[in-house]
């Protein structure tokens, strides 16, 4: 199949007569940006670029001015995995895991993280407001979990399709939107409105058979009018202009200067005395950042100056 796909982009469709809507992401350099300083195993890396994926589909399926965060956190072998995506739709991602314990080949969601909970927590930028969904890790995919969180935490009735590999990750979501409530006033046709809501059903099922046909080299190689046409071509949708999706890391020399201010200079001091050096790498980028002498004694004069209390993160 040639490569006609889009790049680092999200687009967001509307079903025009239904109360249905519907997102479509590919990351290329970004998802490579991502990896480029980190060597995943396949089963660990194609858990993780499903995640990234989606937790850009989470963050732009609901308005928000901060950072989504998906965590999956479990006591299998792979005991920890992170998605991070701003308002703005700059994510990156990690997992941790042990290697020696790890499956050979592909390997489900359960058998990675074993028992668990799938996270997704909401925070305002200036870190005042905090919203977060918690559910059981339940299904042999990520997708299946995420839209048990939909159904029990957001009450809204959510499919995902997810595809991930070394050169780039996609994804597919639907989502049925609440329909108006109905007139409260005593002429209302409450069997004319029972009729128009199974039919609603009916078509929200309809949608979500077709969808099902969507083979997942399509969902990677085909461009997003080419995977709509061919998915829903009796429907009258309306495709949004494209959002670029990159790699954003948010660490900083400030952030770590902010997180060896919090250590305390007894213990930074130590390790200069033990290292010749304080070296920090991001957990995200593995990013290095330095600190000789010099650089650690302008840190606590800054400290007892009362500049700078970030975290890394």
């Amino acid at each position: 199949m040639t490569d006609l796909h889009d790049s680092d982009c999200l687009h967001r469709f509307d079903f025009e007569h239904l109360p249905i809507r519907g997102l479509l992401i590919h990351m290329d350099a970004s998802w490579m940006a991502l990896l480029e300083h980190r060597e995943y195993p396949q089963a660990v890396r194609t858990i993780l670029g499903e995640a990234v994926v989606a937790s850009v589909m989470l963050a732009a399926s609901v308005k928000f001015d901060g950072q989504l965060t998906l965590q999956l956190k479990g006591e299998g072998p792979m005991h920890l995995l992170l998605a991070q995506c701003t308002s703005g739709l700059g994510v990156r991602g990690l997992a941790r895991y042990r290697s020696d314990e790890l499956p050979v080949g592909e390997a489900s969601v359960q058998e990675l993280a074993g028992e668990g909970n799938l996270t997704v927590t909401l925070e305002s930028e200036d870190l005042q407001q905090r919203y977060q969904g918690v559910v059981p890790m339940s299904g042999a995919r990520l997708a299946t979990c995420l839209e048990a969180y939909f159904e029990q935490s957001e009450q809204l009735p959510t499919r995902l399709w997810l595809h991930a590999d070394e050169q780039g990750v996609s994804g597919m979501l639907l989502q049925r939107l609440p329909t108006p409530k109905r007139s409260e006033e005593p002429d209302t046709d409450v069997g004319l409105e029972q009729k128009v809501e199974q039919q609603l059903e009916d078509d929200w099922q309809r949608v979500q058979l077709i969808a099902d046909t969507l083979k997942s080299d399509e969902l990677k190689g085909l461009a997003d009018r080419e995977i709509l046409r061919r998915l829903f071509s009796e429907d009258d949708l309306r495709l949004f202009d494209s959002v670029p999706v990159y790699f954003k890391c948010r660490c900083s020399r400030e952030r770590v200067s902010s997180m060896l201010q919090a250590l305390g200079s007894e213990e930074v001091q130590g390790i200069l005395a033990e290292q010749g050096q304080v070296e920090v790498n991001c957990d995200f980028c593995n990013r290095a950042y330095v600190f000789d002498a010099v650089d650690v004694a302008q840190l606590f004069v800054a400290a007892t100056s009362g500049l700078g209390n970030q975290s890394l993160h």
